[in-house]
């Protein structure tokens, strides 16, 4: 029987397989990786709405090409019913109203930029894993790991299905929910206690889309139902993919299979039923549990685990896919790092550790927050009420923004808001959910005096292009903050001083120092009022109201992302 030996072995082959390959062999060409799958390629996958950073990777990767050519819907964003009315609201990355035709294949620029996909998974698995083998990588498929052999913490082999085995200095897991290496070397996996989610789901021919935009521009749909809701994701010119999630209990006293679950719920939903009204299901009819958990630890002696082996947030949020590409990416360049012993090895895992944790925690607590701000789910009341309980979730508008910042506004790599929202679309979601916020302090405060009481300064990783550079951060308990970019400045400006009249002239002396940029101006002082929003909630900004300075409003940049639907082709 055959012996396979590698620099690294990639256990998966979906996204976060071949996007840790294709990473690893475009900045570490010599370093050799083999995946070893457990399916033939294509085949279906649920978790095909996608968000902008996963566009970003594409591109890096070399891929971005081959996905746009497969012709996949272009997201913009989506559309709800889900909140304190049945009225439809939209969330999107890029407005639909200045989103310009251009011919497709396009690329990688402009609009494009902010855009996300809605894939196929049959054909994007497919495409992604095939280029990681055109970038060196060893591909073995179908090729299903049955024994993870280890020594301790230390993995020293896997054995496969057909009697071969295989050995390497580093192993990944990216075998999504199975975490066939995370299950065998013993590290928990805590679930949500209540947060417990059951998916019925099949792929629809000819159905139509909700809207049209551009070309090959739409938004996909989650509506609200009394008991759960429906996803409806156009895949392609002709296919779409419609789920129905719901409360594990809820479905264990319905009484009900699966399929007759799913049928009423297309029945009950007035904007699906007329969507798939000339359309045909496949019969791939499918189901899974998808209960929100985050493993213990995500890095070992000599293993790492990328993507839901790591942990799961509930699909509400349609993270998934970008939550496994960017550990994969993060992943790949931690061990080109450790390889190159350009940092502590130490230090790399715990960085990469940290981030994965915090993205998945931060995402599971906001998906708890948007059931538990449902005034929709009429049937679920109660459970949501529990959701609320076991969490000392308080929805009143200053206890639910409180309760929020509890998970941290403010993530190591600078990034402002939660799970791909920034603080101000968090505060704008009052407008459609419960109230989560309460007036911002930019508009009642004008002290704001920075607070590193306590706080060590520490190294901390930025992931370029298959390097990690150390810029610095505060840390004070579970709380950091990243000094780079508009969180430098904002620190710049506030060691100055700490009013606002003075924080308005150090804004006007920066704007003037870097030439009036504009994109200075837009990325770093249109986001100096959030930043501040979320430096007062995590706690590095103490904010006041002083009678002897003046009241003025600082530059904002306002993106209107957030917004009632306005599609005719919409009725809810």
């Amino acid at each position: 029987m055959a012996e396979f030996s590698f620099d690294v072995v990639v256990v998966g082959g979906g996204p976060g397989g071949s996007t840790f390959a294709s990473i690893l062999r475009k900045y570490a060409p010599h370093l050799s990786v083999g995946i070893f799958e457990r399916e033939e390629f294509p085949r279906d996958h649920v978790g095909e709405s996608q968000l902008p950073p996963i566009s970003r990777i594409l591109d890096e990767i070399g891929v971005w090409d081959k996905v746009e050519a497969a012709n996949f819907p272009i997201k913009l964003g989506a559309t709800y019913k889900w909140g304190k009315t049945k009225d439809l609201w939209d969330f999107e990355f890029y407005p639909s109203d200045k989103f310009q035709d251009e011919a497709r294949p396009a690329k990688y620029d402009g609009q494009r930029r902010w855009t996300a996909f809605q894939v196929d998974r049959a054909h994007y698995d497919k495409i992604l894993l095939d280029h990681a083998e055109e970038l060196g990588a060893t591909v073995h498929q179908p090729k299903r790991v049955v024994k993870v052999n280890r020594d301790g913490d230390r993995i020293t082999g896997l054995d496969l299905a057909d009697g071969e085995s295989v050995t390497a200095k580093w192993y990944i897991d990216a075998s999504g929910h199975a975490g066939i290496l995370r299950r065998s070397l013993g590290v928990e996996a805590k679930p949500s206690t209540l947060l417990q989610n059951v998916a019925f789901w099949d792929y629809w021919q000819n159905t139509e889309w909700a809207v049209s935009i551009g070309v090959g521009g739409t938004r996909v749909q989650v509506l609200s139902l009394g008991y759960g809701w429906i996803w409806f994701i156009p895949l392609g010119p002709t296919r779409t993919s419609v789920g129905l999630v719901i409360p594990a209990e809820y479905y264990k006293k319905s009484g009900k299979t699966p399929e007759e679950l799913y049928n009423q719920a297309l029945l009950y939903e007035p904007t699906v039923q007329k969507l798939i009204t000339k359309a045909e299901s496949e019969g791939k009819f499918a189901t899974t549990k998808d209960w929100s958990f985050c493993a213990d630890r995500v890095v070992g002696e000599n293993w790492f685990l990328v993507g839901e082996a790591c942990g799961f947030a509930d699909p509400i949020l349609a993270a998934g896919l970008t939550l496994t590409q960017v550990s994969a990416r993060e992943a790949a360049i931690s061990i080109i790092e450790i390889e190159k012993q350009s940092h502590s090895e130490e230090w790399v895992k715990g960085e990469y550790e940290a981030r994965q944790l915090s993205r998945i925690k931060s995402h599971i607590r906001f998906a708890e927050y948007w059931y538990t701000a449902n005034s929709q789910f009429k049937d679920l009341q109660d459970f949501t009420s529990e959701i609320a309980k076991d969490s000392n979730l308080d929805l009143s508008p200053q206890k639910a923004w409180q309760w929020l910042a509890q998970g941290g506004f403010v993530d190591p790599d600078g990034q402002l808001g939660i799970a791909g929202f920034g603080t101000e679309q968090i505060m704008k979601l009052g407008d459609f959910l419960q109230e989560v916020g309460s007036a911002p302090v930019v508009k009642t405060c004008n002290v704001f005096r920075l607070d590193l009481e306590g706080a060590d300064w520490r190294p901390a990783a930025r992931y370029g292009a298959g390097t990690i550079s150390q810029g610095g951060a505060y840390y004070r308990g579970d709380r950091v903050l990243p000094l780079t970019g508009v969180l430098a400045e904002l620190v710049k400006f506030l060691s100055a001083t700490d009013n606002l009249p003075g924080l308005i002239d150090q804004i006007r002396a920066g704007i003037a120092q870097n030439n009036n940029d504009r994109g200075y101006i837009n990325e770093v002082i249109g986001r100096i009022p959030h930043a501040i929003e979320a430096l007062v909630a995590d706690g590095w900004i103490k904010a006041s109201f002083d009678d002897q300075y003046e009241m003025r409003d600082l530059p904002e940049r306002v993106a209107n992302i957030l917004h009632w639907n306005k599609d005719n082709a919409v009725t809810a």
